[in-house]
């Protein structure tokens, strides 16, 4: 970096005679500080920035402020003692050589009182100052960047004046081909044939539209969900979680599946002629119909699911219940906290109405929103005639504009029956209980095989290969207990594990 130092020197010699000392008191000379030649072909340089500010005191040598030229950056010192009275280029700005940087009061001697002393060596007069002289040069990488200047980089061939320039128009060098001046020099003309080149692709490119958000109302169905899930708040919850081993379930279900009767099935199998069933009619009896939306071709492990619930729910008449139409909301909601004189009296003790069939709602998603039809007198129907129930439920709500109508909720079920499994890969939930669909609801996650070690025999006991499925519940615990919810779920793990036992049971 190059110094631009001052080098006074004052050379007092003594004479041999003695005469009278006249002293001065010193007086502040404003002095102009033009920009010298830093170096060869350089015009002009940038003001990158000043290190002295206006009325600040400065002694010889002081950094007095950073140019920047097309070659270098350079720190230009005070080559005078005295105080800035005035900054003539503002940083940003270009100078040119020779031009006026700042302006200096400079501390020299001049008219004042005079002071007369009896003996005194006269002084010659002080040798003149010599010229400024460069002490040396030092050249920043051309890899840094400037400070002022981040995005134009210094290997760049440019005068400062083109970099202001191109600082104006907002232009990074770093993106330009190499200039047309001398030795790749970039020229303003070359920044102004960017700019057009960037403003004609600018306007042949397609308009963007601007993206605003989109107010969606909520249609009918969902503004029954937000409500009822809103009201679900009010509900405590018990949650409990268990494994169903469905292995002999996933066993026997192929032999079921070869024996589905085939009003059930889309293309019924050829009748033998030859013999009939109904050969002692005169007329043979019209078959039963069946709904075609009821059509199935397999069964599913879900209606032995449901099947087995509904057994498990005839031993335990406390999930067929609900809450009496005749409850008072105030006695559902009281708490302990609840003040003696507004404690509910024995007329508003809620009540529960046990019903004499397993009713059962099923959590069906459709396009439309979230429906819970329920399966009336499940505990009544056969497996075959559960999926056919199950199959016309889906069909009818998944149809755009939903099919489902009145008589298919008709007033809820006891206990609801999510099956989350048939969608994604999950095994736990939390399910939430909303008012209308009993006093439990299960989750039914995803079956899937596993290897276990068989419990029979002991330590010892062989690794099998199992079908497992992970079940959730939720109970309303202000009627349940979280140890009910547990034993009821043994008794519907019994009848599910052991499917022989619905043979015997018989519908």
């Amino acid at each position: 970096m190059l110094r631009i130092h001052a080098h006074i020197r004052r050379r007092i010699s003594s004479s041999s005679h003695l005469r009278a000392l006249h002293l001065t008191t010193p007086t502040l000379v404003p002095r102009t500080f033009n920009l010298a030649d830093i170096g060869e072909g350089i015009t002009e340089c940038e003001i990158l920035r000043w290190h002295a500010a206006p009325s600040q005191r400065l002694l010889q040598f002081d950094p007095l402020c950073e140019v920047q030229s097309d070659k270098a950056s350079v720190e230009i010192t005070s080559p005078w003692e005295g105080r800035v009275m005035e900054v003539c280029v503002q940083e940003g700005g270009v100078v040119k050589v020779g031009g006026r940087l700042c302006v200096i009061d400079v501390d020299e001697p001049g008219v004042g009182t005079e002071l007369k002393s009896d003996v005194v060596k006269e002084s010659k007069p002080p040798v003149p100052t010599p010229p400024l002289l460069p002490q040396r040069q030092t050249y920043i990488p051309r890899s840094s960047p400037t400070p002022h200047l981040t995005t134009q980089r210094e290997d760049i061939l440019a005068l400062p004046s083109v970099r202001h320039y191109a600082k104006e128009k907002g232009v990074d060098l770093s993106l330009l081909p190499p200039g047309t001046g001398r030795g790749g020099r970039t020229e303003k003309a070359d920044i102004d044939r960017y700019l057009a080149t960037a403003s004609a692709s600018t306007s042949s490119a397609p308009e963007v539209m601007e993206q605003k958000d989109e107010v969606v109302k909520l249609g009918r169905t969902r503004w029954a969900m937000y409500k009822s899930m809103t009201t679900s708040l009010q509900i405590p919850h018990f949650g409990y979680s268990t494994q169903l081993d469905l292995t002999e379930l996933h066993h026997i279900l192929p032999t079921l599946n070869a024996s589905i009767p085939w009003q059930y099935l889309p293309s019924p199998p050829p009748q033998h002629a030859a013999v009939s069933p109904y050969a002692i009619y005169c007329s043979p009896p019209e078959p039963r119909p069946v709904d075609p939306l009821e059509e199935y071709e397999r069964l599913t492990y879900l209606p032995f699911l449901v099947k087995a619930l509904a057994y498990a729910m005839l031993e335990w008449p406390l999930f067929r219940s609900t809450v009496a139409p005749t409850s008072s909301p105030a006695s559902l909601t009281t708490s302990s906290t609840t003040p003696a004189s507004s404690s509910p009296t024995a007329t508003d003790r809620p009540s529960l109405l046990v019903r004499p069939n397993a009713d059962i709602s099923l959590a069906l998603s459709t396009p439309t929103g979230l429906y819970t039809p329920t399966l009336f007198a499940a505990n009544q129907l056969s497996p075959y005639e559960l999926q056919g129930r199950i199959t016309r439920l889906a069909r009818l709500g998944r149809t755009v504009p939903s099919q489902l109508s009145p008589a298919e909720f008709g007033r809820g079920g006891t206990i609801a029956v999510s099956n989350v499994g048939a969608i994604g890969s999950g095994s736990t939930a939390h399910p939430l209980l909303v008012p209308g669909i009993g006093l439990a609801i299960v989750v039914l996650g995803r079956a899937k095989w596993v290897d276990e070690v068989d419990p029979s025999g002991g330590e010892l006991g062989q690794v099998r290969r199992r079908l497992k499925m992970d079940t959730s519940w939720a109970g309303d615990h202000r009627f349940v207990e979280g140890a009910e919810i547990a034993a009821f779920g043994e008794t519907w793990r019994g009848w599910i594990e052991k499917p022989g036992r619905m043979v015997g049971a018989g519908r």
